[in-house]
């Protein structure tokens, strides 16, 4: 039954066999359908009008006069579907600034669709389907598309991208919604042609897509934008809609939806710490990173703030606002951070906009260093001119001085050292450690150098892992006595900030450890670490340790003098959590090994086991963390050497984080994604001899968030 609706059905001077065939279907579908011209159609005569075009988008089928109508019509409540090229349209038209960067025609070997968002899986236009997966167009054709892939649109909302067959094409983001004004536009750019016949399935599907979001538009009924919401409102509804993923943590900083990775920008600014992270608006996958925010006033404590930083679309980090650091510039918060644009990557400066630093001024004369050095010459790639990024920035006797993470022709990684009087002019002074590639990457990312008085530490990131230099900084050139992983499992991208009691605080980023698919169903993904604090022992070696403000998520304890275990025993604890904190002192006496076993079913089918041996290693051992194929199950070690025996070890559990710190020196950082709702279990295990665990305490911990 055809559904009354006013519906215009836009066309520029005549109708071709694609129009024709979507709009015959219309006036099927919704008994007020029309075809009108661009040039006559007086907008305010329907309830929504649909611009359906397969030829490429031509400005000049939309002269200055009538895209100056359709404007007006929509900023003062029309509604406008535009499918297939006539995305293109939303430029000229003012609803966005930045209109769709890929834009042809493209052979369908394979069915073709719509890969929607877990956010929005009750929209009304997808209401009707029972996946996020969604074939409109079968293969043997060819079609044309309008697709947002290297850039994001500026002010519109990605609802999905692109699925090919049994894979998720999450960068070809092909559906958008706007709502310019108090009116509402919304952009389908791919797999919606109806001239060429299809898969009965693929058909249905494409049908009831349109016809749901042509009267959504044409109905009352509104669902706000979500893709950067302005307060911290809306941010924590979405937080309450993944609240039921048991595999998002709970006290760990996480993006409250889409993507996150490296910390950026830490600092404590007029009583509070803002921590940004890089983040992507359109979805849980890497790709034209912003800044996220997120503010404490305790480290422990966290609150949502809204993007702050983002892509301009004329600017040199139209491609990717990434990496970078803060530093207060005589009472001015201020951001280095680099640009991304075509195949160029460049140091970029903006101040802060307000105290909150909610917004940031960009200066209109980015970047601020054009030319890449010459000696050592800089890495070309396929992707990049230069492999030259990532910023640390201190000040010293008056002098600013910035490290540039990059990789070097002939391989091997660097750290670049620049000079300034006044962060936006600055001289090249050279490298002050490089490295060959087999001892510590092609490329040195996010480099880091820090002041513990006498001697200094410098990390890098390798793509693989996070190594760090312990030694002396002199003159411009870094002289490493030691060597290490600063954690030897996930995590990378470290950042630190001093606190005002003079404590040295870092954070990195935990990847996930599951399958792209894994992550757009989910929703979400991407954790930072909990916050570290670095020292220096008195051998001269690194400490690390988790930040003390942490013991105030403490909840219910569990606590025991000492566990004996005799070979092959296993002793069960009173714990049933996904989210807690366990500290013991483990005694090997004789035995092989002790297992601590988290997320452990009832009957052992799924658990993680942090392993210790006679041989100084420990091991998160995840062949059996998760029935899930889609999750990662190789196991992770690192060397420990027990300073005082017998080990001390504290683990964080949270969600699909674990934690390890052994002996205040040694970290690893795992993800696990136990698929049981009973995979909440803690227990002890010895192999071949005796062992024991001292001062055993397990707390649960409180959620980070508010709720």
């Amino acid at each position: 039954m055809a559904q009354s609706r006013r519906v215009g059905c836009l066309y520029a001077d005549s109708c071709t066999d694609e129009q024709r065939a979507a709009y015959d279907w219309c006036s099927d579908a919704f008994d007020g359908a029309e075809r009108r011209s661009l040039a006559e159609v007086t907008p305010s005569d329907y309830d929504v009008l649909w611009w359906h075009r397969d030829e490429r988008f031509d400005e000049r089928v939309l002269p200055e006069e009538r895209a100056a109508a359709l404007t007006e019509y929509v900023r003062d409540g029309g509604t406008l579907l535009l499918t297939l090229s006539a995305v293109a349209a939303v430029e000229p038209l003012g609803i966005d600034a930045m209109g769709p960067d890929a834009t042809g025609w493209e052979e369908i070997s394979e069915p073709t669709g719509h890969l929607w968002k877990a956010l929005y899986a009750d929209h009304p236009i997808q209401a009707d389907y029972d996946t996020l997966r969604v074939h409109t167009r079968g293969p043997g054709v060819t079609v044309p598309y309008a697709r947002y892939e290297s850039v994001l649109p500026e002010s519109g909302d990605v609802f999905a991208s692109t699925v090919r067959g049994e894979r998720d094409a999450v960068s070809q983001l092909t559906v958008v919604s706007w709502e310019p004004g108090n009116g509402r536009v919304l952009g389908i750019g791919s797999s919606v042609a109806f001239a060429q016949p299809t898969h009965d399935v693929c058909q249905m599907n494409r049908e009831t897509l349109v016809a749901n979001s042509l009267a959504y538009l044409a109905g009352d009924e509104r669902h706000p934008l979500t893709g950067r919401p302005a307060d911290a409102a809306a941010l924590g509804r979405w937080r309450e809609r993944l609240a039921e993923d048991p595999n998002r943590p709970i006290y760990h900083v996480t993006p409250p939806a889409n993507w996150l990775n490296d910390p950026n920008g830490l600092i404590h600014w007029n009583g509070r710490y803002h921590l940004f992270y890089q983040y992507n608006p359109a979805g849980p996958f890497h790709g034209t990173i912003h800044w996220g925010h997120a503010v404490s006033d305790d480290l422990v404590h966290w609150e949502d703030r809204p993007v702050a930083l983002s892509p301009s679309p004329d600017g040199p980090d139209r491609d990717g606002c990434w990496s970078g650091c803060a530093v207060d510039d005589d009472g001015v918060a201020t951001i280095l951070y680099t640009g991304g644009r075509d195949k160029r990557q460049l140091p970029c400066i903006a101040t802060a906009a307000d105290d909150d630093l909610t917004s940031w001024d960009k200066d209109p004369e980015n970047p601020i260093i054009e030319e890449l050095p010459t000696d050592p010459e800089v890495l070309r790639t396929e992707d990049w001119e230069g492999e030259f990024r990532d910023h640390c920035v201190w000040r010293e006797d008056g002098t600013w001085y910035q490290l540039i993470g990059a990789g070097m022709e002939g391989g091997g990684g660097a750290a670049l050292l620049y000079e300034s009087a006044d962060l936006r002019d600055w001289e090249y002074r050279g490298p002050i450690l490089a490295g060959d590639r087999d001892t510590a990457g092609t490329v040195w990312e996010c480099p880091e150098l820090l002041d513990f008085g006498d001697r200094q530490l410098l990390h890098v990131s390798n793509y693989e892992d996070v190594v760090y230099f312990l030694g002396t900084y002199e003159d411009g050139e870094f002289d490493a006595d030691r060597r290490d992983k600063l954690d030897h499992g996930d995590f990378y991208a470290p950042q630190s900030m001093w606190t005002a009691d003079g404590r040295v605080l870092t954070w990195g980023w935990i990847p996930e450890a599951r399958d792209l698919s894994a992550q757009w169903d989910a929703g979400w993904s991407g954790a930072l670490s909990l916050p570290r604090e670095l020292s220096l022992a008195d051998d001269g070696g690194l400490c690390q340790r988790p930040a003390p403000e942490l013991t105030e998520l403490r909840g219910y304890a569990t606590s025991r003098d000492a566990v004996r275990l005799g070979p092959g025993d296993t002793e069960r604890l009173g714990v049933d959590s996904r989210s807690f904190e366990l500290r013991a002192t483990v005694r090997l006496e004789d035995a092989e090994a002790v297992e601590v076993r988290v997320l452990e079913s009832p009957d052992g089918d799924e658990r993680t086991p942090i392993r210790y041996t006679s041989e100084s290693e420990i091991a998160v051992d995840r062949t059996r963390s998760s029935e899930d194929p889609q999750a990662t199950v190789d196991t992770q070690t690192m060397r420990v050497t027990p300073y005082d025996a017998p080990l001390s070890l504290r683990v964080f559990v949270d969600g699909s984080v674990v934690e390890v710190f052994a002996n205040e020196r040694h970290c690893l950082t795992s993800r696990v994604y136990p698929t049981r709702e009973d995979a909440t279990g803690v227990s002890l295990a010895a192999e071949g001899g005796r062992a024991t665990i001292a001062s055993l305490d397990v707390w649960e911990l409180q959620s980070a968030w508010e709720r």
